[in-house]
């Protein structure tokens, strides 16, 4: 059977089903489907034929980021991933700073839980992506065009080991908000926040899968 990642890789419109049923296809990607399945009480073969559904409605030329030009998927990652957060983060960051000011008294706890994972998540997320934007992304580049860089294995552990701290972050965000459902009490700004995170968590999810799963996998195999 298939690694989550494998299928997410090579069925990119599979990533639709997997974040419907919570599973985790970027950070624990290298967990066979099979197993990841039944820990979320489903069977793989009843997910595979999701996703044949979600394909056959798809226009049919989703891209394989795993056979585009490695420049390809890097600007990719950049436009589709990086540039939206330069944005989406001020956004959320003004949401969280007044949700948990304003509602504060009505559940301390989660309040100022979601408050400090929030600066956590930006403690991680904005450092990592200058990291891969100054540094690392213009060395794949680089060696794509003069050949291998043989010292890239270094840093993308690194990488590597900072997704999976924005991984936990964001699963604690999921807790705290109790898988955002919105509670019936909140305001319109509450709503935009809860609906902001988790389509945040979405994103990321997608993004560090590209780049775990998809981008550094193929320059250290070159």
């Amino acid at each position: 059977m298939m690694t989550v990642s494998e299928l997410a890789t090579s069925r990119p419109l599979s990533v639709r089903v997997l974040q419907r049923h919570g599973i985790d296809f970027c950070c624990g990607g290298a967990r066979p489907l099979d197993a990841a399945c039944t820990a979320r009480g489903l069977r793989a073969e009843t997910l595979l034929q999701e996703v044949d559904a979600v394909e056959a409605e798809a226009r049919p030329d989703a891209r394989r980021w795993d056979q585009a030009p490695i420049p390809e998927l890097v600007a990719h990652i950049l436009a589709r991933h990086h540039r939206p957060l330069d944005t989406e983060l001020d956004r959320l960051d003004f949401l969280v700073g007044k949700v948990t000011t304003v509602h504060h008294d009505k559940d301390p706890a989660m309040m100022d839980g979601i408050r400090q994972a929030w600066q956590d998540l930006l403690d991680d997320l904005l450092p990592h992506m200058k990291m891969e934007e100054d540094l690392l992304f213009p060395r794949i580049l680089a060696g794509v065009r003069a050949g291998p860089d043989p010292g890239l294995g270094s840093p993308i552990e690194v990488m590597e080991e900072e997704h999976k701290a924005v991984g936990r972050t964001l699963a604690t965000l999921r807790a705290l908000t109790k898988d955002y459902v919105v509670p019936d009490e909140a305001c319109g700004s509450w709503r935009a926040l809860w609906q902001g995170l988790e389509a945040l968590e979405a994103d990321l999810h997608q993004h560090i899968h590209l780049e775990n799963n998809v981008l550094f996998q193929r320059v250290l195999r070159s």
